[in-house]
């Protein structure tokens, strides 16, 4: 299955490309030109520390208009700028499965791209939800592929956000004898966990 669309507010270019997917762009122009060389160098490690900070500010005029306290971290962490944010009655900026997080996110990277001129893949965090929600996935793809192991049957995981499905890509990639693909469009987008070929 290939995705043609930009990436929407809950999925980032990088964040739920699997090794076997690619977007008709990619499969046209390597069709007719070869594979195009990749000529965008990753940014440094202070421009990724300069877009936790717009983001930071960002989030903190949010936290101000809410009248909510919260403690705001900075850093850059695997090769991406990351805003945590810790502190009590945090929950309503996770919402329902993450949907309010994801929102802020989409809202953070537009904060960075106004101000810098370049899509960024910010992660935002709150209160600890996407590592708490990351051991919950992991259990998640792991019942799968037993499921698959067992079975020899494919197993469909309930829709969920680019964040969530790359966390289940990235179990099942890691284990032996499975693979797994995306199906379906948002908000119904899954995961399909099949034996490998």
């Amino acid at each position: 299955m290939t995705e043609t669309s930009i990436p929407s507010a809950d999925q980032s270019v990088d964040e739920e490309r699997t090794p076997i997917e690619a977007t008709d762009d990619d499969t046209e122009e390597e069709a007719e030109t070869g594979p195009a060389p990749r000529e965008k160098k990753a940014p440094a490690e202070s421009e990724l520390f300069r877009q936790s900070e717009i983001a930071a500010d960002y989030v903190e005029g949010l936290l101000d208009i809410l009248d909510y306290d919260g403690d705001i971290d900075e850093l850059v962490s695997g090769g991406r700028p990351v805003v945590e944010v810790v502190g009590g009655r945090l929950q309503n900026l996770v919402g329902q499965r993450g949907a309010t997080l994801e929102a802020l996110q989409e809202l953070a990277r537009l904060a960075v791209f106004r101000q810098t001129g370049t899509p960024s893949r910010l992660l935002l965090d709150v209160g600890g939800y996407r590592a708490t929600r990351r051991k919950e996935l992991a259990a998640v793809a792991k019942n799968a592929v037993e499921k698959v192991k067992e079975y020899g049957e494919p197993v469909r995981l309930e829709p969920m956000s680019a964040f969530e499905r790359k966390c289940v890509h990235d179990v099942v990639n890691a284990m032996s004898g499975v693979e797994s693909e995306s199906e379906g469009v948002e908000p119904n987008r899954r995961i399909v966990v099949r034996p490998a070929d």
